[in-house]
């Protein structure tokens, strides 16, 4: 792996441990800024470096650092907002994959990337949210009141965010690409 890909999945991992502070406090999912830097990091990385640099985000927190919203460590993952944090890794990835099909992504590429992301870290958190919640806190929670607690985080700001960074998203892709950072077909391997 090239010592390129690891600054770069360093520096977006600590971009997103920056986006968790920036935060509105809401009761059980507060809102945070950490979405717009999955999104920069998938238009600005491609698909697996923006997978490990969420990955290496989520495995520093977990080890211990105090990176999340609220705190880190392990038991972290019984925080009914961690899935959140799994589905900005999903996301990144998914958003990647989508930009990098396109030999040159218009503006409505990079806003529609990110849309799909939001459905990919909505249809992970959701779920999550439910199941902790309900198995793990022991509050008879319905889908209903999941959907509420769910998108009270901020899901109509998230829809601006995305549509927001989606159209700055192609001027940051040109400049990372003619500055040799973004993944090209023949460096998916990242060798």
């Amino acid at each position: 792996m090239k010592a390129k890909s690891l600054v770069l999945f360093a520096m977006f991992a600590a971009l997103t441990a920056i986006g968790a502070f920036i935060k509105v406090p809401i009761p059980v999912v507060p809102f945070t800024l950490q979405i717009v830097v999955v999104f920069l990091a998938a238009t600005l990385l491609g698909s697996k470096r923006a997978l490990y640099s969420q990955l290496v985000y989520i495995a520093v927190g977990l080890a211990g650092v105090p990176v999340f919203n609220e705190g880190g460590g392990l038991a972290y993952i019984f925080k009914p907002s961690f899935g959140y944090l799994i589905g900005f890794a999903l996301a990144a990835y998914v958003m990647g994959a989508f930009l990098e099909r396109k030999a040159s992504p218009t503006r409505k590429d990079f806003i529609t990337a990110n849309l799909v992301g939001l459905v990919c870290i909505y249809g992970v958190a959701l779920p999550y949210l439910y199941y902790a919640l309900n198995f793990w806190l022991g509050m008879d929670t319905s889908w209903i009141g999941i959907l509420a607690i769910g998108f009270s985080g901020g899901a109509l700001i998230d829809v601006g965010l995305a549509i927001i960074t989606g159209l700055f998203a192609m001027r940051l892709h040109q400049t990372f690409k003619a500055a040799g950072v973004l993944s090209t077909m023949a460096d998916k391997h990242l060798a």
